[in-house]
Order: structure tokens, then sequence, then C-alpha cells
């Protein structure tokens, strides 16, 4: 196996087939980890393993369904049998709406099935990757969010509502896994030049991307431990500034701050 500041651990990265997801799995795999690929497409999975052994990284593709329990708990056996314990979750795999349109004209369907995959597909790694994280009190998650998880859009109330959701998840886990020395983190990748922020038309004409490659140095350093200090926060890429963020680590802990809660209205407001 290659050398590499992370030689000997273990990623598992979700929607690597394409996109984001291939790119943070190459970037992980060229830094020496092994991993595991997950997604819908066989062929695209492939591909992505292929690219990952030639830089000299071991690997394993699982074809799954993250919004399928069973799919998820027999994937992660796979790539743990194969390549060992997960140090490393990244959750990458989601769905916009199909349509840019207010709530009251969205296809239901369509609807759930983001949240499905955006809120659901994480829920089932993390159920499946956290016992033995636990077990070992060590291990890092890092969920791909997005700005609209505290932001609004009234044409993607299903993917806002989703990873609005996952950042809820998140908050609420992060006290009882910091316990265990286990580190979870939300970061918005903003902009990025994949398939799906291409099909979405609040970024046309989009001038200036985040680059995959910044995308995929993020997850090294996530893997690497730098951002651990902000454990249970949510950063956005290419707006943060990140070592500024990381500074004041100690600062953003002591005010709670990162988070997603309800804003008090004043001094008397019995949330103050």
């Amino acid at each position: 196996m290659r050398g590499g500041s992370l030689a000997g651990q273990v990623a598992l990265v979700t929607g690597a087939g394409r996109g984001l997801g291939r790119a943070i799995a190459l970037g992980l795999a060229a830094e020496g980890m092994a991993v595991g690929l997950l997604g819908r497409t066989r062929e695209t999975l492939t591909d992505t393993l292929k690219a990952c052994v030639r830089i000299g990284a071991r690997g394993v593709a699982v074809p799954a369904d993250v919004a399928r329990p069973g799919a998820v708990r027999e994937a992660v056996r796979s790539v743990e049998r194969d390549l060992g314990p997960v140090d490393l979750l990244v959750n990458n795999a989601g769905q916009i709406d199909q349509a840019e349109v207010p709530f009251w004209e969205a296809d239901l369907g369509q609807w759930w099935q983001v949240v499905e995959v955006n809120l659901r597909g994480p829920a089932n790694m993390l159920r499946c990757v956290l016992p033995g994280m636990v077990a070992r009190r060590r291990g890092r998650v890092l969920n791909l969010n997005s700005g609209l998880a505290v932001g609004r859009d009234s044409n993607y109330t299903a993917y806002a509502t989703s990873k609005g959701a996952l950042l809820q998840l998140s908050g609420n886990i992060s006290d009882s896994l910091s316990a265990h020395g286990v580190v979870v983190l939300d970061i918005s990748p903003g902009p990025s030049p994949t398939d799906m922020t291409a099909r979405m038309p609040r970024f046309a004409g989009m001038k200036e991307w985040n680059s995959l490659p910044y995308l995929a140095a993020i997850a090294v350093d996530t893997a690497r431990g730098r951002f651990d200090a902000l454990h249970g926060r949510f950063l956005h890429a290419g707006q943060d500034n990140l070592e500024s963020l990381v500074a004041q680590a100690a600062e953003i802990r002591a005010a709670d701050a990162r988070t997603l809660r309800l804003r008090p209205y004043g001094p008397g407001d019995p949330l103050a």
C-alpha cells in the first residue's frame, strides 16, 4: 500500500461514483486511505475504484441505495470486511428538487424522495457506522450539507428541509459522540461544478465555482483532524475563512455558535 498522511485509515464515501463524491474519494486515496465507495450505479463506482487503485489505494465499490436500511447494513459490512473499520464516513449522496416551483406545485412523491435520500440516507449510514466508532472511541463523520440548511429558498423546499434536518441531527448527536471521541461536522461545499448543481437554475450564469480539488482537500483535512475543535458545527466552504474558524473554535463552542436553533426576539424571550 502506498504511503501518505492518512495511510492505514479507512474512509467510506457515499455518492462516490461522480462529482464531489468521486473527487473526495480520489483525494483521500491520494493520501493513503483505503476507500469504500457507495452509490447506486455500479459502472460509475467501478470507474472511481479503478482511479483510486491507479494511485495506489486499496478500495471496494458497493452499489447500494442509502435510503434503504438493509442495503446500507450489507454495504457497511462488506466495506469493513474487506478494508477494516471505518475511520471517516463521508455522507455525500444527495438529491435536489427536480423543478424550481413553490411547495404547493411540487410533485409530493419526488419531494419525499429528496428528503429520503438527503436525511434518511445519512441517518442509515450513521446508525450502521457509529456503533463501531463509539466502541473504538475514535472516528469522524463529514456530512456534505448546504447553505440552504440555514437559509431559505421557496423553490427548493425539499432540499432545504432535508439539509436543515440533517444539521439538526448532527447537533443533537454531537454531545453524546464527543464523550466517545467521535467527531461530526456539517460542511456546505457551496456552488461546485457537479452535474447536480449545474442543473439548478439558481446557479445559471455562475462564474466562480468552488473547485472539486479544493473541496476534496477539505475532506482530507477533516480526516486529518484539522476541524475537530469545531465538532458539531456548520462550516461553509468558499465563504468561511476556515483558518479563522479553527483559531476561534473555543469562542465558537462557548457561544454555542454555528448550530441550528431558534433566535430569541429579545431579553424578555424565554428562549434568551
